[in-house]
């Protein structure tokens, strides 16, 4: 397992050698370059995604880890209230105000969460749409070449599958 930092490392290295063959396919012949263009693009999303993972990963273990502390914080504090023998009043008062602090530290987390799954929600929103226009580029291109209506039928009918299996693979 590679840790939160070799991980960055990793992928900061990949996108430095990803620059590096940018810079090289101009001496590619045409037809080679786009197709190379095509993988390096799709290299950068796969790295984009997964220090996308990777910061949501971080930031769950963090949260975790200081919701660990803060319940030790509360409970150290109550037993040390118990010993002081502070008047029932002034008791229920700190055990106000900490759970006023401790509802606010939830209500950000919530947030991040929120803002966590709204930044996934649009990077699919954006994955779909440039899917569209490879579809699109697709069958331009099998039209070009020749391919058959029952052969575009057949390779539409797989994609509906595939999404059904996606679909069925998310509500599991």
């Amino acid at each position: 397992l590679l840790t939160a930092s070799e991980l960055y490392l990793s992928l900061d290295e990949l996108q430095r050698q990803l620059n590096i063959l940018e810079q090289l396919l101009s001496r590619e012949t045409p037809a080679q370059r786009e197709i190379w263009r095509r993988k390096i693009l799709e290299l950068r999303e796969d790295a984009s995604s997964i220090r996308r993972q990777g910061e949501f990963y971080h930031r769950m273990v963090n949260s975790n880890l200081r919701v660990q502390r803060e319940r030790e914080e509360l409970l150290t504090r109550r037993r040390r209230r118990n010993k002081d023998g502070l008047g029932d009043a002034e008791s229920a008062m700190q055990n106000l105000a900490e759970e006023s602090t401790s509802l606010a530290s939830s209500q950000n987390m919530v947030g991040e969460l929120l803002m966590s799954g709204q930044a996934q929600l649009n990077s699919l929103i954006d994955q779909r749409r440039r899917m569209r226009g490879v579809k699109r580029m697709v069958l331009n291109i099998g039209n070009t070449i020749g391919l058959s209506n029952s052969t575009m039928r057949m390779i539409e009918k797989r994609d509906e599958n595939d999404l059904k299996l996606v679909i069925g693979g998310m509500i599991v």
